[in-house]
């Protein structure tokens, strides 16, 4: 079960506006489920993050893993994934009601939390495990992420100079990640936070 959240923010952008105005009119869970998979810099902040503002409002799980990598390469571990040598990238995995939460809306979010115009780097943390990613898992979410990235690039980041370098990727396999990474950070209050891992506007 997800965990306690505070209520999710509201988007921005057009295409996660129009979104948010249809599913916050919505209380009740629908018994559907969609998957969505977003890699930002190191997962312990990103499932903490999404779980804050989500957690009560559209998210049924999430789960921080493994994807985006070699498929030669089968159950990566940490050690390996961090080697830089597979090729994967720490991600987020999350179940959510779109009933509730719709997907513009969660991937507007991603954009929320961290700096997707540094190259495989958040923060002090360097590597292609640490990559922008969003991996879609249907023709419709790619053209979503597609649009909001637009929308985002234009409303939040033309005037200042800079370039989204986030890429969207279908989805391939994925590995969760071992168990002590799971919540990692609330069950370990005091350990590392990536600072990029915030809202930022």
């Amino acid at each position: 079960m997800a965990s306690a959240g505070l209520k999710s923010v509201v988007p921005t952008v057009p295409t996660a506006l129009a979104s948010y105005e249809v599913t916050s009119q919505n209380s009740t869970p629908s018994g559907k489920t969609e998957l969505a998979t977003f890699a930002h810099g190191c997962f312990w902040g990103t499932q903490q993050v999404f779980e804050k503002y989500y957690g009560k409002r559209g998210i049924i799980k999430t789960a921080v893993g493994y994807t985006g990598g070699s498929e030669q390469v089968k159950n990566p571990t940490y050690r390996q994934v961090c080697s830089g040598t597979t090729n994967h990238a720490e991600a987020l995995r999350i179940e959510y009601d779109p009933d509730l939460v719709g997907y513009a809306e969660l991937v507007e979010f991603f954009y929320r939390t961290h700096d997707p115009t540094t190259l495989n780097q958040q923060g002090n943390d360097h590597g292609t495990q640490y990559r922008s990613v969003i991996f879609t898992h249907s023709p419709e979410q790619a053209t979503i992420a597609q649009k909001i990235t637009s929308e985002v690039q234009e409303k939040h980041f033309d005037a200042v100079g800079k370039k989204i370098v986030t890429t969207i990727e279908h989805a391939g396999l994925w590995y969760d990640a071992e168990e002590y990474h799971q919540f990692y950070l609330d069950n370990n209050p005091n350990g590392y936070h990536c600072f990029t891992h915030v809202l930022h506007w």
